[in-house]
């Protein structure tokens, strides 16, 4: 659930921004005279470039036509001549033949982004369900929340900065598009040169590529950047929409002034408060989904020739119980018991067959795998499927738990 909360906002946010200032200035041009049937001409692309990142991730996720590589370089090439021709441009957009460029640029700049950015949200969903399971689990839910709770986070947040943008002026949100644009080509251009220095077409510098290092790896502080930049207009906004400063002839249009004022406030908190949200799932959330979860250490259990043996007494307490076998080729391997019900036990390898052997873990009253962090149903572990712990068979006799140890052995490969 916590990962795709956090891919999204963080894959997501950055084109939002963009595409919500992007928003914001074509639409404060009035008097657009490209319509194509009833659709202004960035409206046109905006759906344009949805549709195509659309179809774009369903090739990749269905086919091998689409080398992802040279695809994103292509299309940032054409993103960052784009907004360099944008940013040139948009100072003298009073001009008829310059407006005009400058709002046809921008809707094909609007287009390019959700372009890039909406591919690889798109081919989350298809990680939701592991090939040969249900779509109709709890697993899927979890997971489905997350990434839906990211959503909504990123276009509350752009809706909000559109208003803010488009409220604030065109000079105003020009320049800080504008800055916005230069962050977010930096970005970009470190994409196309490690793409061109991985195929050896170019030569850098070790000083150089040392840069090109840390701009790749420090991504999420060009989110900052933009968000840092964008957030002027809000909060401006909410100064600016404090007190009426506009004249009104009767008590109808002051209340309507009013309203509207209220409406710029409220707009401007929510901004604000999405926008902390996301760097609250970016920070204390991700730090929370990756931290290092201790397993508890494995428990004394007695080992008679090909025979495990575990006194009921220690298993009978409701609780996950952990242990260690050395199988052959000196591979260690750690298998699980929890009491079910009053009359069978969960027994498994710390291991299953999505996430491999990274051990599970009580929390509350649950046992959750420690990778994905999808809480088990108790009732289902020492059954196949999902998520689940591979199980182990067991027998009762004479008040001890009897695991053999060929059935651990047929398994090891799975710990080596």
């Amino acid at each position: 659930m916590l990962k795709y909360l956090i891919q999204v906002v963080q894959n997501a946010l950055p084109g939002a921004i963009l595409v919500s200032l992007l928003r914001a200035v074509l639409d404060s041009r009035g008097g657009e005279t490209g319509k194509r049937f009833g659709w202004s001409f960035d409206r046109l692309f905006l759906v344009l470039g949805t549709a195509a990142a659309l179809i774009l991730s369903i090739l990749r996720g269905t086919t091998r036509l689409i080398n992802r590589e040279y695809v994103n370089t292509a299309i940032l090439s054409l993103a960052i001549a784009a907004a360099i021709l944008f940013i040139v441009v948009l100072p003298g957009r009073e001009k008829p033949l310059r407006g005009k460029i400058c709002n046809r640029v921008g809707s094909i700049l609007t287009a390019l982004v959700l372009f890039y950015t909406l591919p690889t949200i798109f081919l989350y969903i298809r990680e939701f369900v592991p090939p040969g399971e249900s779509p109709f689990s709890t697993e899927v839910l979890f997971k489905l929340s997350g990434y839906l709770a990211g959503f909504v986070v990123v276009l509350v947040s752009a809706l909000a900065l559109f208003h803010a943008g488009k409220n604030n002026g065109s000079r105003l949100t020009g320049i800080v598009l504008s800055a916005a644009l230069a962050v977010n080509m930096v970005q970009q251009l470190s994409v196309i040169v490690q793409f061109l220095l991985a195929r050896r077409i170019i030569k850098v510098p070790r000083w150089a590529f040392r840069i090109f290092i840390e701009v790749i790896n420090r991504n999420v502080v060009f989110l900052y950047i933009l968000m840092g930049l964008s957030l002027v207009l809000p909060l401006l906004l909410f100064v600016k929409s404090r007190r009426i400063t506009e004249s009104w002839r009767n008590p109808a249009e002051h209340r309507k002034l009013r309203a509207l004022k209220r409406s710029l406030r409220r707009w401007s908190a929510v901004a604000v408060v999405c926008y902390l949200a996301a760097v609250f799932t970016l920070t204390a959330v991700k730090a929370y989904s990756e931290q290092a979860v201790v397993l508890s250490p494995a428990e004394p259990m007695t080992i008679q020739g090909e025979e495990i043996i575990i006194p009921i007494e220690k298993i009978n307490d409701w609780h996950l119980h952990r242990y260690n076998y050395s199988a052959d080729e000196n591979i260690e391997m750690r298998f699980i018991v929890i009491r079910k019900n009053e009359t069978a036990y969960g027994v498994g390898l710390d291991a299953c067959d999505i996430c491999g052997p990274t051990g599970y873990y009580e929390r509350k009253d649950g046992v959750v795998c420690r990778l994905c962090d999808v809480v088990m149903n108790t009732s289902t572990i020492g059954f196949k499927g999902g998520c689940n712990p591979v199980p182990l068979a067991y027998t009762m006799r004479a008040g001890n738990m009897i695991i053999q140890t060929a059935d651990l052995e047929a398994e090891r490969l799975r710990f080596k």
